[in-house]
């Protein structure tokens, strides 16, 4: 579980083998679903879907999204 702020917004990592399924949930845009083959694949993802510039919480609920995703 990377984050969890309803029972409609929230995002998890599932390790298949060598891939990771980032599975996220929003109650604007229902499930969505994307599979990597490597860890720098996905942290390349992350760091983009949840750019500085972009991010919407403050800077330390932003560190903690990342620090989650790089402890997978």
């Amino acid at each position: 579980m990377i984050y969890k702020r309803d029972n409609w917004n929230m995002m998890s990592v599932e390790v298949n083998g060598k891939q990771l399924i980032v599975r996220e949930i929003s109650d604007q845009w229902g499930e969505d679903c994307r599979t990597f083959l490597s860890r720098p694949e996905m942290m390349h993802w992350v760091e983009d879907r949840f750019s500085a510039d972009r991010f919407e919480g403050s800077p330390e609920e932003r560190e903690a999204i990342l620090d989650a995703f790089r402890e997978v």
